[in-house]
């Protein structure tokens, strides 16, 4: 039996050993390259300033962030070289489209405009001290003009008077608007 029993045992083995070169070279075809380091998803690196809601050093409505990629995470330099991060380390800068913001909280904004706009005190917040006082004056424009101020400051349509953004929660309800330029695409209706 001692003879025959070797030969099943290295038989075996050599399956046994077989299979796992199979199964190392299926997972050296299927395994992509690392991304290369700019290519990172939002998530896999912090950015945000808690305060704000938007990239640190916003000018210009860009700012260059330093990117930690989260523990980890493997990918390439702006060399090439593959790296593995720890989440400490400053991978690369990426520019990412931000909003100015000077302090002008959304929130804020939306409750004086409820509850004391027919007193003015959304448009002194927000820097407009003539209308303001104008509203002030004339009790809302006799609740008419807060009725409609409320409603601009809801939509976002009426912001801070030097121009900057609302501080609004990242995941809150901003809004954007759409334009159309002669850069943008325009697809040729077609009618049935």
């Amino acid at each position: 039996g001692g003879p025959v029993m070797a030969a099943r045992s290295g038989a075996a083995e050599a399956l046994v050993l077989l299979l796992l070169c199979f199964a190392a070279l299926e997972g050296a075809a299927g395994s992509e390259p690392p991304l290369k380091c700019e290519e990172l998803r939002l998530g896999q690196y912090p950015e945000r300033d808690n305060s704000t809601q938007e990239p640190m050093n916003c000018t210009n409505h860009t700012a260059y962030v330093q990117c930690l990629p989260a523990p980890n995470i493997t990918c390439r330099d702006h060399l090439g070289i593959e790296k593995v991060f720890s989440g400490r380390e400053v991978g690369f800068y990426k520019p990412i489209e931000c909003r100015n913001v000077n302090g002008y909280s959304y929130k804020v904004a939306v409750a004086l405009s409820l509850f004391l706009g027919w007193l003015g005190a959304d448009r002194f917040y927000l820097g407009y001290p003539a209308l303001g006082l104008l509203k002030f004056c004339t009790v809302g424009f006799c609740g008419i003009g807060s009725l409609i101020d409320f409603i601009l400051i809801s939509m976002q349509i009426v912001g801070p008077s030097d121009g900057s953004s609302y501080i609004i929660d990242y995941y809150g309800a901003r809004l954007t608007r759409l334009s159309i330029t002669n850069a943008t695409f325009r697809k040729m209706q077609t009618y049935p």
